[in-house]
């Protein structure tokens, strides 16, 4: 039986998007740069003067990811999964997937005009693998992350939650053997109640959701399996027919953190996936009680941190990180064995998954000093 897919935010505006008009208002993209407050929350324009993003593909299996005046410049052409488009990746009738592409890569229309992405001189590779109404199946996605392996992608945000299939397993698998980092929303709540697949997985960067205060966002699923959190509520970024839009959700958080991952792959390019997710937790600011708890993981993404921290290799917390595009240790931790999964209804929020060969999670989710996270049982 196949396993439903659904767009958390799904339609034209989207519950809790505002389209808003390009050309009509002449200052409406300079408004839109200044509305993005997440980019000062994180410090973007520090981080983006030591790494950009180049060198790094994005793969994004959504509802397709339309050309944006300010995204087309790092668009490629990809594929449609499912029937109905041209082939390209590159037709969409939600938004949502358009969106999360742009709070990735946007690279918007000059000095402080548009959109702006975390990463953005990094390439998107758009797979539509989830229809208009938010109505898809994890064995589309199973193969939307097939796809974006076999065609080079460094990073895989994928924007949905819920249950796996066989072949949904089976694909994060071949992305984890493949070094492929991949991060994934927890969900949102209403209705998830517990942290979905494929954030659950011990191969996932689990992302949760903060608001403009810095706290815990209601939205945002809660659980054991968190890594990190990034802004969630109140997201500026790119829609259809060239305009923009305004969410809320764990899929705004996965796209920001996937766009992290791109500055780390672009700035240490010989750095292993769970290495990548090692900075992102080792350099994470903390939040709530002290160490990894079930609302922000080990804490807010930390981009400059990330980028600059002198981090101690997995395995090696005493031993300095390697020189920049170094090869990092080569000490290998056995990873867990993984009971079979409930399949059940996957929504859509915005995932991005990092995964390394031969690691165990439970190595990438500790800080020195912290106990490793219990084993969860699916």
């Amino acid at each position: 039986m196949a396993t439903a897919l659904s767009l958390a935010i799904s339609a034209i505006p989207p519950p809790g998007i505002d389209a808003l008009e390009p050309g009509s208002d002449p200052g409406s993209t300079k408004r839109v740069r200044a509305d993005q407050w997440h980019l000062t929350y994180l410090n973007v324009a520090e981080a983006q003067r030591i790494a950009r993003g180049a060198g790094v593909t994005v793969a994004v299996p959504d509802t397709g990811v339309q050309p944006h005046p300010d995204l087309r410049d790092n668009l490629l052409d990809g594929i449609d999964v499912i029937s109905g488009g041209d082939g390209s990746g590159k037709n969409d009738s939600n938004s949502h997937g358009t969106g999360m592409a742009g709070l990735i890569a946007a690279h918007g229309q000059g000095a402080d005009l548009g959109a702006l992405g975390i990463a953005p001189e990094s390439k998107i590779l758009p797979i539509r693998d989830t229809p208009e109404g938010g109505q898809g199946e994890a064995d589309d996605l199973a193969a939307s992350i097939d796809y974006a392996v076999r065609h080079g992608a460094d990073v895989i945000c994928i924007s949905s939650t819920g249950g796996a299939g066989i072949a949904l397993q089976r694909a994060i698998e071949a992305a984890v053997a493949a070094d492929v980092v991949l991060v994934a929303s927890v969900g949102n709540t209403p209705p998830d109640g517990a942290v979905g697949y494929p954030a659950s997985a011990d191969a996932v960067i689990a992302v949760g959701g903060i608001g403009r205060d810095g706290m815990h966002a209601s939205i945002s699923t809660t659980g054991p399996e968190i890594d990190v959190v990034a802004p969630a509520v109140d997201i500026y970024s790119t829609s259809i027919n060239g305009k923009y839009r305004k969410g809320t959700g764990t899929s705004d958080a996965t796209a920001i953190v996937a766009g992290a991952a791109a500055l780390i792959r672009s700035k240490y390019p010989h750095l292993p996936a769970q290495e990548v997710a090692h900075r992102l937790t080792a350099t994470a600011i903390d939040k709530g009680p002290p160490g990894r708890d079930d609302e922000y993981g080990y804490g807010v993404i930390d981009l400059v941190a990330a980028l600059t921290a002198d981090v101690p290799p997995l395995g090696f917390e005493s031993v300095s990180a390697p020189a920049e595009g170094g090869a990092s240790t080569t000490a290998v931790a056995q990873p867990g064995d993984d009971g079979p999964a409930t399949v059940r209804g996957l929504v859509t929020l915005g995932v991005i998954v990092a995964a390394g060969v031969g690691w165990a999670l439970v190595l990438r989710r500790r800080r020195r000093g912290d106990d490793p996270p219990p084993r969860i049982s699916r």
